[in-house]
């Protein structure tokens, strides 16, 4: 990963781990499934985009020791919820309605790479992450360790670098796809589609998820 750095943290973010005048971070989540409420968040990615990605852990102890409600992790969620850095996912989506879920703060403002992917790549209809990296950035991702235990008290190294891979790659790709989107003329339709992916994610943890609320 180009030499890039991986830092593991356990509950919270440190003081001082994203730039004072970072404007995007890239961010993904690992969880034990794909239900907000049924299921939990075990980690957290996170980068700036100059070299350093960090790993927030929530271990299962750390999760009966919270109780049910938000996780006590007040760095990262001043930095999901602070209005001046734009954090950037692929499928965000999921990932929002899963920091919403067990962080208790809405996630703004957003980018999302599928999303602009699907918007601007209108060739195809491969607009995974291991997709948009071999095509726009000559970059082969290894998906092995997607389905793998992240609920686990202690990650594997493996999990550590294919975490770390899932948010490395953001900030470029973000670039590329900004340039397709200028091109096509299709910029304002993606921001109008990315500042609506908080409330599609409160739908979906509120029960809505396979309804569309504006079909007839």
């Amino acid at each position: 990963m180009n030499g890039a750095s991986i830092l593991l943290h356990q509950g919270d973010l440190p003081e001082n781990a994203i730039a004072a005048d970072a404007e995007a971070v890239a961010i993904d989540t690992e969880t034990t499934g794909l239900h907000p409420h049924r299921d939990r968040l075990c980690l957290v990615q996170l980068t700036d985009g100059r070299g350093t990605i960090h790993l927030v852990h929530f271990p299962p102890a750390f999760r009966r020791d919270a109780g049910r409600g938000p996780y006590p992790a007040p760095r990262l969620q001043a930095l999901i919820a602070d209005p001046a850095i734009t954090k950037l996912f692929h499928f965000a989506r999921f990932d929002v309605a899963m920091l919403e879920t067990h962080l208790g703060v809405v996630c703004q403002p957003v980018y999302c790479t599928k999303i602009a992917s699907k918007l601007v790549r209108t060739y195809t209809d491969r607009h995974g992450l291991k997709d948009l990296c071999r095509e726009m950035l000559g970059v082969e991702l290894s998906k092995e360790q997607q389905s793998s235990d992240w609920g686990a008290a202690s990650l594997s190294n493996e999990q550590l670098k294919y975490a770390a891979a899932d948010v490395i790659y953001l900030h470029r790709l973000r670039a590329k796809l900004d340039e397709m989107l200028t091109r096509e003329g299709r910029s304002e339709l993606a921001a109008a589609c990315f500042s609506f992916l908080p409330t599609r994610a409160r739908l979906d943890v509120g029960g809505w998820a396979e309804v569309d609320v504006l079909a007839h």
